[in-house]
């Protein structure tokens, strides 16, 4: 699925926040995001770039997580940004998507397995869409002067992670966060990833099947993939998991 060439990029707003990192709002054409850039950012020392993908609940009830990366990362020296997946936050409604959400939620309820036919309407239109949309992004994005390459890519769902390391020959390395549910057609994707990758499974996430993310992680190809796996739920990231997917970034974007 193709995005339109040539989309404008327009900032709508900026603040500093603690006097070190800029942030940026913006509109892709109807998409928002936000920039964020480290002080020390500019036309004569771009700063290397990570798109952060956020998680699938739109991006202000997300804001305070995604902030928070953003900081940490600009600490190291990185330019972060994300944007709204479709249908999420402010974007239209996108139907499909609602009933495939409302059919994965009444088989957890009733304690029966999500299909893959429930997985697959819920996951797979979504990396169509955001894909080509992400590229889009990093066009924009890649042209600010203050803004560099190498380029990293960081969250989930990790299925979206996925199909840009595949696609997007600009990333050069990814931290996946390994919380969604996996199409079995990602598996075959997967087989195509050589990036560097540090994953993230957090053990005990009740959303998460656990399997999967474990088969996932077995079926990419890279030569350099580490999983680091920690003991909680969904939201239970420990700090130093942070710390080494940035001392990561740190050894392939700089």
């Amino acid at each position: 699925m193709a995005f339109p060439k040539g989309t404008t990029m327009r900032f709508t707003s900026e603040q500093h926040l603690d006097g070190a990192v800029l942030e940026r709002e913006f509109t892709l054409g109807e998409i928002p995001g936000m920039l964020w850039t480290p002080g020390s950012a500019s036309a004569s020392a771009p700063a290397p770039l990570i798109l952060l993908s956020p998680p699938p609940l739109g991006l202000r009830k997300t804001y305070p997580r995604l902030v928070a990366r953003a900081r940490h990362s600009a600490a190291y020296g990185f330019a972060t940004a994300a944007i709204e997946l479709p249908g999420r936050g402010d974007r239209p409604r996108w139907p499909a998507a609602e009933q495939a959400l409302a059919d994965l939620r009444q088989a957890v309820e009733a304690g029966e397995p999500v299909s893959d036919e429930i997985i697959d309407a819920l996951i797979l239109p979504l990396v169509d869409k955001a894909v080509p949309e992400w590229q889009a992004a990093l066009d924009a994005l890649l042209s600010l002067p203050e803004i560099g390459g190498p380029v990293g890519y960081s969250g989930g769902v990790i299925s979206i992670g996925t199909r840009l390391a595949v696609v997007e020959p600009r990333i050069s390395a990814a931290v996946l966060f390994a919380g969604s549910f996996v199409p079995r057609a990602m598996f075959e994707e997967a087989r195509q990833v050589t990036i560097p990758l540090h994953v993230l499974l957090q053990w005990d996430d009740e959303g998460n099947d656990r399997q999967a993310a474990l088969d996932l992680f077995d079926a990419f190809a890279s030569k350099e993939k580490t999983l680091h796996a920690n003991m909680g739920g969904h939201t239970g990231v420990p700090q130093f998991a942070g710390d080494a997917a940035a001392q990561f970034f740190t050894r392939h974007l700089k």
